[in-house]
């Protein structure tokens, strides 16, 4: 609710929130509007504030085709032919090094004994 104060007439006027900013409005909330007394004297006009509009059909049905939507399991994209790049996309690989001590690759590794 916003507050205004018309001097002239002795009146405090509270009414719908103000869309704009004029220099001896305020804006008061809800507790504060319905507890608001003016100086001895002056009275306290309370205009009706209009129901705030529910939501529209059209609202509703943008939210049902909304949850619709995210249900719906996502296909794999599909690379065309000729944007393939040749390259594997889908497995990370890692290089780890080897620990001390190891061969190294151009070595190669001792023969393993022959079973018996």
């Amino acid at each position: 609710m916003t507050l205004t104060y018309v001097y002239a007439d002795q009146t405090a006027v509270l009414g719908p929130l103000a869309t704009y900013a004029e220099p001896h409005a305020y804006d008061l909330c809800e507790a504060h509007s319905e507890r608001l007394s003016a100086p001895r004297g002056w009275e306290v006009l309370r205009l009706a504030q209009p129901a705030p509009p529910g939501p529209s059909n059209d609202d509703l049905l943008a939210l049902a085709d909304a949850v619709r939507e995210a249900g719906r399991p996502q296909q794999p994209r599909r690379v065309a032919p000729d944007q393939e790049t040749g390259r594997e996309t889908g497995r990370a690989t890692t290089c780890v090094p080897a620990p001390r001590g190891w061969p190294a690759r151009s070595r190669r590794a001792p023969p393993r004994p022959a079973p018996t």
